[in-house]
């Protein structure tokens, strides 16, 4: 969202209040520090950006992404995926730009 914000030339605290939020609300957001926002929430933004439908989608799938407490079930799952949700649990957060990119890359949806 900051980054769609940037482009558009707006300030957090002029977008807050046109959104009725507050700027520390929108700021968690934009670091990731609060959970994911609602639908409604991401079809003010994209009005208030006048997105079309295509960018609506994107964004609304980078809501879904935003959630900065995941939890992973890996219940009757394989040990290995198990084994591969904690590793990753313990290590995110000394992983690189790079090795983090390359990762997140293999996991789209093709």
């Amino acid at each position: 969202m900051r980054d769609l914000r940037q482009a558009h030339g707006r300030q957090l605290k002029d977008m807050a209040k046109a959104l009725k939020v507050s700027s520390a609300y929108l700021s968690a957001l934009e670091h990731g520090h609060r959970a994911r926002p609602k639908t409604g929430f991401v079809q003010q933004v994209a009005a208030y950006f006048n997105l079309a439908w295509d960018e609506v989608d994107d964004l609304q799938a980078l809501a879904d992404l935003s959630d900065p407490k995941i939890s992973i079930d890996t219940g009757g799952l394989s040990p290995l995926a198990t084994e591969l949700a904690n590793r990753l649990a313990k290590r995110i957060g000394d992983l690189d730009a790079a090795t983090l990119t390359s990762l997140n890359e293999q996991l789209k949806p093709k």
